[in-house]
């Protein structure tokens, strides 16, 4: 009998992908649970409508997982919890629905493990954002400190935690992976690259955060990026080859300014750059200014990432 993996957030930017992935690469049955807020949306998931192979089914994980739902579900071998509500903005104007959301989302998704499927593995998907800024030149490893600077990034460390103890407490196989930015086809318009190609279509001023002293720029935002089309190859790794309890960071190796990007973005549209620093220590509380991971123990396990950034990129704006 083919293994069942149960997807949270499948109707979501990256869950979405991973269906896809997931479908065109194994055998597996997939079970996604879809929510279907402000970041899940049915298009992204019509491709799948008609496959024998899945079930959608709707739930918000903010509730528990009761009897019927938990037969509708039935037999699971693997978990992917990717649902989550993802962004610092709106985390900030709501800190309450992100706790909600991704902290007894998580809690509500492991009682259900726990009590019905503990024999399954989990892997507990988390963002760089976790630890904080990162000083320049440093690359955080797995297990560094926690630091987080906004409820949004909070709510995705206790996510972690939550699982880690329950990996502790109950001997659950639970894997906890964190990743860098990820951009692809389908983003939410809200990201840099969509909103970068948009503003530049429409020959807009494109806002970019940045540290001012004195309206003087010191420094622009920095982050490294992975395209989409690597997370269902990691993932897939993980299931077969990760190590029960680990932390494994997910990336590439590839580090550009928010500018950078922006700029690439325009050679690539043919299109003259229009930028506006912001400060964002004024309009965006608990913006960190560079994220960065160490992703050596992840590459040791075998992940090599099969779409760079470049060709990442291209592959967004043909579209």
């Amino acid at each position: 009998m083919s293994k069942q993996i149960l997807l949270t957030g499948a109707a979501g930017f990256v869950g979405h992908h991973v269906l896809r992935y997931f479908l065109e690469n194994t055998s597996y049955g997939i079970v996604c649970l879809v929510r279907l807020n402000n970041a899940g949306n049915l298009r992204n998931i019509a491709f799948a409508a008609n496959e024998d192979r899945v079930k959608f089914i709707y739930h918000d994980l903010k509730f528990i997982i009761h009897d019927v739902l938990r037969e509708e579900i039935g037999p699971i071998d693997y978990i992917l919890h990717l649902g989550a509500n993802s962004h610092v903005d709106r985390s900030v104007i709501n800190p309450r629905e992100f706790f909600e959301d991704n902290i007894m989302g998580t809690v509500n998704l492991l009682d259900f493990m726990r009590l019905h499927h503990p024999q399954a593995r989990l892997i507990n998907f988390s963002t760089d954002e976790v630890y904080g800024p990162a000083p320049q030149e440093h690359k955080f490893k797995e297990f560094e400190r926690f630091r987080p600077s906004n409820p949004y990034s909070a709510s995705k460390a206790a996510q972690i935690e939550a699982g880690y103890s329950y990996f502790t407490t109950f001997g659950l196989d639970i894997i906890s992976t964190f990743t860098m930015n990820i951009f692809g086809p389908n983003q939410h318009p809200e990201k840099l690259i969509p909103k970068a190609m948009r503003y530049a279509k429409k020959r807009k001023e494109m806002p970019v955060f940045a540290e001012l002293h004195d309206n003087k720029l010191v420094g622009v935002g920095s982050r490294h990026w992975l395209h989409v089309s690597n997370i269902g190859p990691a993932l897939d790794l993980l299931l077969r080859r990760g190590i029960k309890g680990e932390y494994y960071n997910i990336g590439g190796t590839e580090e550009f300014t928010n500018e950078e990007v922006v700029l690439h973005i325009n050679k690539i549209l043919g299109t003259k750059p229009l930028i506006k620093f912001v400060d964002f220590h004024k309009c965006r509380p608990g913006h960190d200014r560079r994220y960065a991971l160490d992703s050596t123990k992840f590459a040791q396990l075998g992940f090599v990432p099969i779409t760079n950034f470049y060709d990442g990129l291209l592959d967004v704006i043909k579209i």
